[in-house]
């Protein structure tokens, strides 16, 4: 008999930090939030855990269920409303077809934070679990920077995060977790998942995997999984160190059965070389001033330079309206350039009242929080484009996927050409400037706000990359932020933290 599953995709990076809350609002635009059957359409062909799913029902002839996808670009914590109007249609559907349902299967990030409760997705697991009892098997993947937390690994049986930063292996990881959930239900195995944690806000390198020490992490988590026949999936979490909440950081996660003492020194061990790599950098910040130096002197002829503003990141929440960057360039005289995002809905939606041509007199950016990033800059720009922000994305992390940036107008100020948008998303696709008329791979001097996702499809056209800090929400250096509620001692706010020690205080999950 064929098994049905109850699937859902429900996603958000919450940086507790930001004053912009993530309403429903939020999830709604740029075509984030879509129901059933629509959101198969959209999102079943291309890189995402929901294809991944789709890819293990068609192998195991699952009868699948697909309740909704939603996500929101990573913001301020997500409100009670948002939360319970996504939420609670997975719930109302669990109960709803819970004689007939053998599994679940969700797609979440691991890093959602709400007005309400700390750990999202622990609250909605709990809240699946109330429905659906103790003994129906339930899969979830997460991003790498999850911070996952006790109360996930004891309401889901599976676990399986990513295992690349930029992302691209969304697809390959939700159908690694639906090929465990089909052995689960069909009563071949018993799986639970331990979890190692560390007294860390986040794994020094940011999780990164072109490069750096998860490179061997990496291949020692494979190594298990390949070599133990009771370990199903060995899990790398690099955290989010931009959430203030208790179960912050860095974690390994062993999805198995059997010698569960075992299987957790594998998660033990991995933990420990994590910490001991607590040190590694692999990324040298320029300053604006700096990266706007090496711009202004970059040859033509040669293939871009590639200028990443690491702190004004919109995918770990910050606002991406910092104008420090873009203010260095404009002061070096940098020309042949591109710029983007800038978010800025007010002037994005003005921009629309003027015809292509036209010189316009505006306030730019700076505007959520001027402390981070800088304030407005007055300028006079040519408009060059406007109109809707839709895009098509073709490179590797959301190629095939339908994106908007919401209303969008394309501004040139002196030899720099500027995305100003409404949407905050950062930039990890080529179309998302080419579809409004900026060729990135013609430009001498290509500026944008990612943190590492960028790498994927700016990588290969670049002549070469360099990161800044800007000075905005994400700077990398965290000991400049208000942290109150994660638990002391924690690096890198302490030093002089004992692993051993702190790990005897602090005993590992055990389901």
């Amino acid at each position: 008999m064929p098994f049905t599953v109850l699937s859902a995709e429900f996603a958000h990076e919450t940086n507790t930090f930001s004053r912009v809350p993530t309403g429903y609002d939020k999830f709604m635009a740029r075509s984030r939030c879509l129901a059933g059957d629509e959101a198969i359409a959209a999102r079943g062909h291309a890189n995402t855990e929901l294809a991944g799913f789709l890819d293990a029902a068609r192998t195991h002839n699952w009868r699948l269920i697909h309740v909704l996808s939603a996500s929101a670009n990573p913001g301020g914590p997500v409100t009670q409303d948002a939360f319970e109007r996504l939420a609670g249609p997975i719930v109302e559907a669990a109960q709803r077809h819970r004689h007939e349902i053998h599994g679940i299967a969700l797609g979440l990030h691991g890093a959602m934070v709400t007005t309400q409760f700390e750990d999202g997705e622990g609250e909605l697991l709990r809240r699946l679990r109330a429905v659906v009892g103790p003994d129906l098997p339930i899969a979830i993947t997460l991003d790498l920077h999850a911070n996952v937390t006790k109360a996930m690994c004891a309401q889901a049986d599976i676990i399986v995060s990513y295992q690349t930063y930029p992302h691209t292996d969304m697809r390959r990881t939700g159908l690694q977790a639906g090929n465990i959930l089909q052995r689960a239900m069909a009563g071949e195995i018993r799986p639970v998942t331990l979890r190692a944690s560390l007294p860390m806000l986040g794994e020094t390198t940011g999780g990164r995997t072109d490069k750096g020490p998860m490179l061997q992490w990496l291949a020692r988590a494979r190594a298990c999984e390949d070599q133990e026949p009771d370990v199903f999936a060995v899990s790398l979490n690099a955290g989010f160190s931009h959430a203030d909440i208790a179960e912050v950081g860095p974690s390994v996660l062993v999805t198995c059965q059997g010698e569960l003492t075992r299987h957790q020194a594998v998660a033990d061990g991995i933990a420990d070389a994590m910490w001991e790599a607590r040190h590694t950098t692999l990324t040298d910040y320029l300053t604006a001033e700096q990266a706007a130096a090496r711009a202004v002197d970059w040859p033509a002829g040669r293939a871009p330079l590639v200028v990443a503003d690491y702190s004004d990141n919109p995918g770990g929440g910050a606002y991406g309206d910092s104008t420090t960057l873009l203010a260095a360039l404009l002061k070096a005289g940098v020309v042949g350039a591109c710029f983007g995002p800038m978010v800025d809905p007010a002037v994005a939606q003005r921009l629309q009242q003027h015809a292509v041509g036209d010189t316009v007199d505006i306030e730019l950016g700076g505007k959520t929080d001027p402390r981070f990033g800088g304030g407005p800059l007055a300028l006079w720009a040519r408009v060059l484009w406007r109109g809707d922000g839709a895009y098509t994305g073709d490179g590797p992390m959301i190629g095939g996927q339908q994106r908007s940036w919401g209303l969008t107008a394309v501004v040139q100020v002196d030899g720099i050409e500027i995305l100003v948008v409404t949407n905050a998303a950062q930039m990890w696709d080529l179309q998302q400037f080419k579809a409004f008329g900026i060729d990135p791979q013609a430009k001498r001097v290509v500026a944008l706000k990612s943190a590492q996702h960028f790498r994927a499809a700016f990588e290969p056209i670049a002549g070469e990359v360099i990161v800044c800090d800007s000075g905005a929400l994400c700077a990398p250096d965290c000991t400049v932020l208000p942290y109150q509620k994660v638990p002391r001692p924690i690096f890198p706010l302490d030093q002089g933290i004992d692993l051993q020690t702190w790990r005897a205080g602090h005993a590992p999950h055990r389901p």
